[in-house]
């Protein structure tokens, strides 16, 4: 049972808890400054190396399903374990990989065992707490959380400037090794036996179309993926709009990463502080006037003033606050209409976030680096689809109360 409103979340877990979600948006962003490199070394051209993404999305999004399904049965620890240590091995592959095919199956590789740490971390939370304290871990995971997008890149475009983009693969398994270490000594698990649930075709077969088919937790989950695709698009376009639009070279991927990363620090600060003195619905609309505000400015730089730092990176930060005040209470909301499933339904909620992320890196995204006011209408147009859910998820909310 989660631990009473009083206790305090411990500082050492949520720091734990942070760098296991922070894996998979490491594996994302500490290698785009070496884009470049890596299609010239393979004789690759740059739609080939942008599919390495997409072979990393893909499968993060479809396995996203089945980690908390496994923890709810074995546990939340030894999923954990086994998603680092073959993560691992997914890297060394990718750092030897002797032409693009294989760095593709690499990078799937990876996309297969990332996302353990990022879903199960999100149900260890709501295993240990309820209610304002959640919120408040789940906050201050997010800080430190936002730490690795915005420190990646920079790492990344380092050891590519010094050593090669191959060192920064052995990086991220050096990463995943010292998570299993670390998991392996600190991580408590949380989900006794006697509450553990089958993993037996049958069963997931009804809890899967049971959280496909609730409204609202449908609404909370499509809400949270297309707030946040609206930072992803710049994340997933870093390449082009950093180094041809805004002329920046490889290791100044900061610009970018640093205003929307602090901005992710802020917001999540502000929603730790607000926890329990706020109501969602008035967190949400907080939230939402932010991001709202943050679209329209961006608008603006594009359409009045040439491109260049910082005005294009500026509004972008700004959007993040509002994007990470939304979040956990968006996380919190959708979690709780499991109560006894939360492994499962942290795994759809992230199935959703990844599938937006993965459809819009083939079918969205590429059409929006022509210049960046397509990218801006790309943001907004995520933003309204987000704010929509919202709206939905309040709906069915009143008719169910009703």
């Amino acid at each position: 049972m989660p631990s009473s409103p009083s206790v305090t979340p411990p500082r050492g877990l949520a720091l734990l808890l942070a760098a296991m979600a922070a894996l998979g948006p490491f594996s994302i962003d500490a290698y785009l400054p070496s884009f470049h490199a890596i299609g010239s070394e393979l004789g690759a051209g740059e739609l080939a190396v942008q599919q390495t993404l997409t072979y990393y999305l893909a499968p993060f999004a479809l396995m996203t399903l089945w980690h908390g399904a496994l923890s709810d049965a074995y546990g939340r620890k030894r999923v954990v374990l086994a998603g680092f240590a073959l993560f691992a091995l997914a890297s060394v592959l990718c750092a030897l990989a002797p032409r693009i095919e294989v760095l593709w199956l690499g990078r799937l590789l990876q996309g297969v065992t990332a996302g353990a740490g990022i879903v199960i971390s999100r149900a260890l939370i709501r295993d240990l707490f309820d209610g304002a304290q959640a919120q408040k871990l789940m906050a201050h995971v997010a800080i430190m959380f936002a730490l690795a997008p915005a420190v990646a890149p920079v790492i990344g475009g380092w050891l590519e400037t010094l050593l090669g983009w191959r060192a920064v693969f052995v990086f991220l398994a050096g990463f995943a090794l010292a998570l299993l270490v670390l998991c392996w000594r600190y991580l408590p698990e949380t989900l006794p036996h006697h509450q553990r649930q089958p993993f037996s075709a049958g069963y997931l077969l009804r809890a899967y179309r049971q959280a496909f088919t609730q409204p609202a937790f449908m609404s909370a989950c499509l809400g949270i993926g297309f707030f946040f695709m609206g930072f992803f698009v710049y994340v997933l376009s870093a390449p082009v709009f950093l180094m041809q639009h805004l002329g920046l070279g490889e290791t100044q991927f900061y610009w970018l990463f640093g205003p929307g990363m602090g901005g992710l620090m802020i917001g999540s600060w502000l929603s730790g502080r607000l926890a329990g003195r706020r109501s969602p619905r008035q967190l949400l609309t907080l939230a939402m006037t932010v991001m709202g505000a943050a679209t329209l400015l961006n608008l603006a730089v594009c359409l009045w003033l040439p491109p260049g730092v910082p005005q294009n990176v500026l509004a972008i930060g700004l959007y993040t606050v509002g994007m990470s005040v939304s979040m956990p209470v968006l996380t919190l909301l959708a979690l709780d209409i499991f109560p006894t499933q939360r492994g499962l339904a942290a795994s759809v909620q992230s199935f959703v976030q990844s599938a937006i992320n993965s459809l819009a890196s083939i079918a969205f995204v590429p059409f929006l680096w022509a210049a960046p006011l397509h990218l801006t209408w790309g943001q907004g147009t995520m933003f309204l689809a987000g704010g929509l859910m919202v709206a939905l998820y309040f709906r069915h909310e009143r008719r169910q109360a009703a």
